[in-house]
Parts: structure tokens; sequence; C-alpha cells
């Protein structure tokens, strides 16, 4: 197996990016390295917050392990119902996650939930949890995409465009090699090499300036919760267009299309729904206050009268 990867528009050529680092005679990946990075950045980030905004960090430490726990679960089981056919004839290997197979969106729902039901336990302001979950959940997608750089995964099609990536044909798992791939394909000192659109990059700036704009619009926010509704709109756009230039989608069976591309589409047309409507009823709230206040000075400048 060849190590190098580079990116020959941009002139950069990595000679030896291996997928882990020993230890003391221990394997450990890199991916789970940037995993948890992100998980302590974002316990180090929530206990900031919760200690600034005067609430309890301890709460946020028990939602965020249970986050992280049905997290992985649900990023699982998403990922093993729509590719059945990889574990049906040996489901062992279901509980095998050294060979990956984790799904993002399986993991927000996952996390979603059992945050939900801890804060509804802990009697917390949902809205105001689940805005601090929207920037921690968008740092970890951020940082965790390069964690498919070191396993040379989550790739497009073939590209000649000025981010193209250039990957060793032995380096990729065969499943996630396209007829164009192949027909493009390049020999070099005796190795063959694919050249792919590095998607998991752009998903990674598209989440960092997503980021960006949520962390800057939070002292602005309108109610509690807007800002998790912004990211599910931002991160789901982003991801609708990202998800349909990948080569190794999950597919509805039957139909072939991108489970990830149709939840995106689905997540993006009711979040921008459930933010107009919500605009659209503080802004009516709004009137009738305006409406009744202008009344009872009313009563009173009568009342004065007499």
């Amino acid at each position: 197996m060849h190590y190098d990867i580079s990116f020959p528009n941009l002139g950069i050529y990595l000679d030896h990016v291996g997928k882990s680092i020993s230890i003391f005679g221990f394997e450990i990946a890199y991916y789970g390295i940037i995993i948890g990075s992100s998980m302590l950045i974002g316990f180090l980030w929530a206990f900031h917050d919760a200690k600034k905004s005067g609430q309890n960090p301890d709460d946020y430490l028990d939602l965020g392990l249970a986050g992280i726990i049905c997290g992985i679960i649900g990023a699982r089981i998403y990922y093993v119902i729509f590719s059945w056919d990889m574990y049906k004839d040996n489901l062992l290997n279901v509980f095998n996650l050294r060979e990956g197979g984790l799904a993002i969106y399986g993991g927000v729902i996952g996390a979603v939930l059992a945050v939900l039901v801890g804060t509804k336990m802990k009697k917390m302001k949902v809205g105001v949890v689940f805005d601090m979950m929207a920037v921690l959940i968008l740092n970890g997608q951020m940082l965790g995409r390069w964690g498919n750089f070191f396993n040379r995964e989550v790739f497009g099609d073939y590209t000649d465009s000025l981010l193209a990536m250039r990957l060793p044909l032995d380096a990729v798992r065969p499943r996630d090699v396209s007829e164009l791939m192949l027909q493009n394909m390049v020999e070099i000192g005796g190795v063959s090499y694919i050249q792919v659109e590095p998607t998991f990059l752009y998903e990674s700036l598209w989440c960092a300036a997503l980021l960006v704009l949520l962390v800057l619009y939070r002292k602005h926010k309108k109610y509690d919760g807007e800002i998790f509704l912004l990211y599910m709109f931002g991160y789901g756009l982003g991801r609708f267009w990202i998800e349909g230039i990948r080569t190794d989608q999950l597919l509805l069976p039957g139909i072939g299309f991108p489970v990830s591309q149709l939840l995106a589409a689905v997540i993006v047309m009711v979040t921008a729904a459930l933010m107009v409507w919500i605009r659209m009823k503080k802004r009516k709230d709004a009137m009738r206050d305006a409406v009744g206040s202008g009344e009872e000075h009313g009563k009173g400048r009568v009342g004065e009268r007499k």
C-alpha cells in the first residue's frame, strides 16, 4: 500500500500520510485522535459557556456523554440500515467499528434524541441547550472530516479542478472507485493513481464558515433555538450539494437515490418553514401586545378626564 496524497494543481505533495500512530506498541488511528480531540474541545467550550451564562457545567457533561454514546449508536445504525447487503450474511460485522461505517446524520439524530430526553429530565431550557449543541456538533463535523483525509475516504468522482486530490489506487476502498476514475487513472513510477473531488475538504470548509457565522450571530439571536435551526438549515444546504458528488453514497433501497441527500433536502425545507412560521408568530404577538398596551393607555386617559 502506498501512503502519498497530493493536490497536484495546488503544488502540494505529501509523501507519507499514515492512518495511525504507534504509541508504546499500540496503534492509534488518526481518525480516533481527531474525534477525541473534537470531543474534548466541545466539552471545554460547553463548560466555558455554561459558567459564563450562569448554568451548571455538570449538566452539560451529563448531556455530552449521553449525546456521544447515543450519537455513535445512531451513526452505526443509520449506516448499517442503508448498507444492509454488507452485513446481512455476517451479523457480527455490525459491531466491528474498526472497519469504519458511521454516518453523520445518524449520529446527529442519535445525539439530538439523547440530549432532548436529558434536557427534559433535568428541566433545562431546550432552546438554550440546543443552541449550544449546534455549535458543538458543527465544530465536531468540521474537525472530524479530516479523519476521512487520513483514511482516504469520502471523496467525489474524477476531477481536474484546482482542489483535485490524487490518491494511490491501492489506498482506497474498491467500492468507492468509479468507472470515470479508472478511465482517467494515471501511472507514476509504477503506481496507479486516481484523481478525485476532496468532498471531505468541501464539507470541512463549509462547516467552518457556518460555525463562524453562527458564533457571530449568537448574541443577536431572536429566540432560543434559532441557532440550532440555522445550523440544521445551513448544514443541510451544504450537505445536499456535497452528497450529490460523493461516490460512497448510502442509497435508498429500490430507488437508488442518496438517502442523506434526500434527508438534507427535507431538513432544509422543514427548518426554513419553521423559522418563517416562528418569525411570523412573534411578529403577530408583538403587534397584539402593542395594540393591547395602546388600548390600556387609552382607557387610562379616559379615566383621567372623568
